[in-house]
């Protein structure tokens, strides 16, 4: 506290409280803010100077980090892009001009929609039969089967190619399971070649579905179908299954059923042994299938290139996506192991 004694005030005190200015004060031109001085505004300056200084370094430091992952990512996509580009096709160009022995994969389901579609092994044939390198051929099988339709048209291109290029062998090899429309495919071959455990056969025709008939009768729910035609519901999952309609689809069934064993018999000929099981949708391991006439031998690609056609040297002509189809493949399968990384399901495919 300051204590003085003001002219003509006698000994009156006037106490004053810390930081407070005096009228006498403000008269001499002294206000409250100007009484910190110069070393209150040193400290306030060298704050503002710090905390400047840190956000310049930060801002710095964000945009160094910016770069670096935008060069990461720059060159993560250069290399997906190089290998895209790698294709079975480019990798083999240089092989074509030897004599070799070719190459087609059928992968997967059988289907117009898959990559085993006729339309694309159709043309990996004709280019194998077709290239007069080619000293023989060998589809290599790992499908559960699909379309009757796409395994017949391949199946027919390839009787059609063989009756023009005799010289050439054509077999099929069954890695782990060759079964229903795609042993439909393998049975225009000259030989079948399998593994002890591969899965082969399966030689029927089936159409699945499901009934929610009594379901809907529990939770109260009318079904309301409206056609034209009568059958036009046929085999409605929501209807009733009537007789009539299960014996026209059983009728169907087996004509495409009849055709696919005409098929198997015109390629097999008196190699199928006499079983009333053979054409009954069963399968069976690969010595089994031997035994029924369904398949020959135990060989594998490179058994039946080096020892039955005599040319060690294979190239793959199965037809493949283009660049960007398999450039944006690579880069959606990636994306799908990146976030499964991150969420803990180690890659989604």
């Amino acid at each position: 506290m300051d204590e003085w004694k003001g002219e003509g005030q006698g000994d009156q005190t006037i106490i004053q409280e810390p930081g407070a200015s005096s009228g006498a004060g403000q008269g001499r031109g002294q206000s409250g803010p100007s009484r910190q001085g110069p070393q209150g505004e040193s400290w306030e300056r060298e704050l503002i100077e710090k905390l400047s200084t840190a956000s310049l370094t930060e801002q710095r430091r964000t945009r160094r980090w910016g770069i670096f992952f935008k060069a990461l990512l720059f060159v993560y996509l250069f290399v997906i892009l190089i290998l895209a580009m790698r294709s079975p096709e480019l990798d083999d160009a240089k092989h074509k001009g030897d004599d070799h022995t070719a190459l087609l994969e059928v992968n997967g389901v059988i289907s117009d929609a898959s990559e085993a579609n006729a339309e694309t092994l159709i043309e990996g044939l004709r280019d194998a039969f077709e290239d007069k390198h080619t000293k023989g051929i060998i589809l290599r099988i790992n499908s559960p089967g699909g379309s009757p339709v796409q395994s017949d048209y391949v199946y027919r291109e390839i009787q059609r190619l063989r009756a023009e290029h005799e010289e050439i062998p054509f077999y099929a090899v069954i890695v782990d399971i060759g079964a229903s429309g795609a042993y439909y495919i393998a049975s225009a071959a000259d030989s079948i070649y399998v593994n002890p455990s591969s899965i082969v056969g399966s030689i029927g025709v089936l159409m699945n579905g499901f009934g929610f008939t009594g379901s809907m009768e529990k939770l109260g729910i009318e079904r309301r179908l409206l056609t034209a035609g009568e059958n036009k519901g046929m085999l409605d999952p929501f209807s009733p299954l009537r007789e009539a309609d299960v014996q026209h689809v059983q009728g169907m069934l087996g004509d495409i059923h009849a055709e696919f064993i005409d098929a198997v018999k015109k390629g097999r000929g008196d190699r199928l042994g006499d079983n009333p099981d053979l054409f009954s949708g069963k399968f069976w391991a690969g010595n089994k299938a031997i035994e029924l006439g369904l398949a020959d031998e135990i060989g594998d690609v490179d058994y039946v290139a080096r020892e039955v056609i005599g040319e060690e040297n294979v190239v793959d002509f199965t037809p493949q996506p283009d660049v960007w189809e398999r450039f944006a493949d690579r880069i959606g399968a990636s994306f799908a192991d990146v976030v499964g990384d991150r969420m803990g399901f180690g890659g989604l495919r």
